[in-house]
């Protein structure tokens, strides 16, 4: 099945390779957010804030790369702590040097992915494109929850009818 951002040659081009790396593909295998997971949400998050900063003359490549590696680390939050603080304050920091394994990360991705959860925590973005992939996670988050829900009371209605 072809996936929206497959055919925008302009997103492959900035991310091609990440995307495919064993890494990356990893994140196939942990549940985000109930009905996906991290890797749909991860891609998701990514060419959603490309598309945004496309539109308001942003970092094309810093966007796309540090939202496709936000949420890059490798095990269940909600069964397993991983580092000090709390699961909103560790992950974006587990990300980033997850991150730096695979790829050299400038000073506007590395605010992007340390940054992304602001709101849940305190350090504000220093940069628009933080802004945007901050904002874009937590619609993806909140379609990602909403979205399956709806369709499943929306057949619920139907079968009653």
């Amino acid at each position: 099945m072809t996936h929206y951002w497959q055919n925008d040659q302009e997103y492959i081009s900035l991310v091609e390779d990440l995307i495919y790396t064993d890494e990356v593909q990893a994140l196939r295998e942990f549940k985000q957010h109930h009905y996906t997971n991290r890797l749909e949400h991860s891609i998701s998050v990514s060419y959603r804030s490309y598309l945004l900063a496309k539109k308001w003359n942003g970092d094309l490549r810093a966007t796309a790369r540090a939202g496709l590696l936000h949420d890059l680390f490798f095990y269940d939050w909600r069964e397993e702590k991983m580092g000090e603080g709390t699961h909103a304050y560790a992950h974006p920091r587990i990300a980033l040097k997850n991150a730096r394994k695979l790829t050299e990360i400038s000073p506007l991705e590395e605010d992007i992915i340390v940054k992304h959860m602001f709101g849940a925590t305190i350090a504000p973005p220093k940069y628009k494109e933080s802004y945007i992939v901050t904002l874009v996670d937590k619609y993806c988050a909140v379609e990602e929850v909403l979205s399956p829900l709806y369709r499943k009371m929306k057949l619920k209605a139907i079968s009653f009818i």
